[in-house]
């Protein structure tokens, strides 16, 4: 069993060290998962966000929470899904940056959003393996770190895919 939690919900309701926003490259909110953190957080969300320029698909950035019950929030930027085998590095570059991050501000448990998989088209099964590929990969490299990785499901049909890649 790899050692990852999947669960189901609002990631905006979620308690943990940080949650990841599946963001878009100016980090200014968006749609989808990206705007109801924003709404969520609130406006000095934004205001942060404005201040780091932007972050190129594949990074992540690191801002405080604000009205959630996450103390932070991690943006990384997904790819917009062509078919291209670039698109798969640069999502699993998603998930590794964003562990790297958690790690570097002593952070002891990250949510996951499902990176790229709503308006950037990414197929879900295709983008849960790669992300359960570069969590692991972390996860060995860190093996002396503790923190805890979940994925947060927003439906019964992504719950199920990601309990098939995790089992």
């Amino acid at each position: 069993m790899k050692n990852i939690k999947i669960i189901k919900g609002d990631i905006t309701k979620m308690k943990a060290d940080a949650i990841v926003n599946a963001a878009n490259n100016s980090l200014l909110g968006g749609g989808g998962v990206d705007g109801a953190i924003h709404r969520a957080a609130g406006p000095r969300l934004l205001e942060e966000c404005m201040a780091l320029h932007g972050c190129p698909t594949g990074e992540a950035r690191i801002t405080h929470g604000y009205n959630l019950p996450a103390k932070y929030v991690i943006h990384t930027v997904g790819p917009v899904y062509a078919g291209k085998t670039s698109d798969a590095h640069m999502l699993a570059s998603c998930y590794y940056n964003s562990l790297a991050l958690a790690k570097k501000a002593g952070l002891h448990s990250v949510i996951f959003s499902a990176i790229s998989t709503g308006v950037y088209g990414y197929p879900a099964e295709d983008a849960t393996k790669i992300a359960v590929d570069a969590i692991e990969k972390w996860q060995k490299e860190n093996a002396g770190y503790n923190l805890v990785i979940s994925m947060c499901a927003y439906d019964n049909r992504m719950y199920r895919i990601y309990e098939k890649m995790v089992a």
